[in-house]
């Protein structure tokens, strides 16, 4: 069988999915995210007189804690099945990327298991973050003057 006719047979086979309802899911979620994140910010600025900047960390900390804690419930793989990237893209997702992989591995141990494999999934995203953030800052650095 020649490669043209193997990839015919696959594309005849798999299954394709609804972009466009796709697309409109995650934009929904990931709006509502962000609207959850807004009242977690409001909520710690009331109600514990923090400042914007210090609310906001409060808000990143609960919501990495929501996305590890219902990865190891097994509820978030569900729901991202159904949302998508709406719940993918924010810090959730990192913290989901993060658990799942201690999660995987927790049976060989606290250091070669958990330790070994926490950034199995979510290292290529904070070296590629790091890395483009310094060249971003180079290149401002250089192109503005500072």
């Amino acid at each position: 069988m020649e490669k043209k006719e193997y990839n015919k047979i696959v594309d005849k086979y798999t299954p394709s999915e609804p972009k466009l309802k796709n697309a409109f899911i995650a934009f929904i979620i990931g709006g509502f995210m962000g609207v959850l994140g807004n009242f977690l910010v409001d909520i710690y600025s009331y109600y514990f007189n923090l400042s914007t900047k210090d609310a906001s960390v409060f808000m990143i900390i609960t919501l990495i804690f929501l996305g590890c804690f219902f990865t190891c419930l097994g509820f978030f793989d569900k729901w991202v099945n159904f949302a998508k990237c709406g719940l993918i893209i924010p810090i959730t997702g990192f913290a989901h990327a993060m658990m799942s992989a201690a999660l995987e591995y927790r049976k060989e141990g606290l250091v070669t298991g958990i330790g070994a494999n926490m950034f199995k999934l979510a290292g290529s995203v904070i070296i590629f973050g790091v890395v483009s953030a310094y060249l971003f800052g180079l290149l401002r650095l250089f192109v503005m003057g500072g």
